[in-house]
């Protein structure tokens, strides 16, 4: 995978942007990277595992994050009364585990709709320090700004893994 290919999917967060600026543009350029990771893959490459014993692929990541996406966002910061779309109760890793018979498309345009939602969300709070409507699991309330930090985390922490499964499925390397 080229630098090009991926420059296609992200833009470069602003370099002398206010907070607000810098933390959504990192998120975005983030999202990005996941987005141009999976560029050009067949539903079935989406679907390949780097080892057998780990239900990690592409799709399971996609899947992943639009769960992380919609809880983050809409049900701890909006409260917002919607259930995960993957993951349940009885399977909390359903969103990998589900992967190998989902269907991408549908995946793809349900993770670009809670991007879109979450980008919303930010636009429309006062302030990176609004603190979040409902408390997370562990009881805790945290500030937007938070919320914000903790998903670039997230996405560079999968995007580490989407390079190897990327590079695993056809030999494609990029940053």
């Amino acid at each position: 995978m080229s630098e090009s290919t991926l420059d296609e999917h992200r833009a470069d967060p602003p370099i002398a942007g206010s907070e607000r600026e810098t933390l959504t543009g990192f998120l975005d350029f983030q999202r990005g990277t996941l987005a141009g990771k999976c560029a050009g893959l067949t539903d079935d490459q989406l679907k390949e595992r780097a080892v057998t014993f780990s239900s990690l692929s592409l799709l399971g990541l996609v899947r992943h994050l639009t769960d992380v996406e919609r809880g983050w966002f809409r049900q701890i910061f909006a409260a917002e009364d919607v259930p995960d779309l993957y993951q349940t109760e009885a399977d909390r890793d359903a969103d990998f585990n589900g992967a190998d018979g989902a269907d991408a498309a549908g995946a793809f345009a349900a993770w670009t709709s809670e991007c879109e939602l979450a980008r919303q969300i930010t636009t429309a709070a006062g302030s990176l320090a609004d603190l979040a409507r409902r408390p997370t699991r562990g009881g805790e309330v945290p500030s937007l700004r938070w919320i914000l930090t903790h998903m670039i985390e997230e996405y560079a922490r999968h995007n580490g893994h989407a390079d190897l499964l990327r590079e695993n499925i056809d030999g494609a390397v990029g940053e």
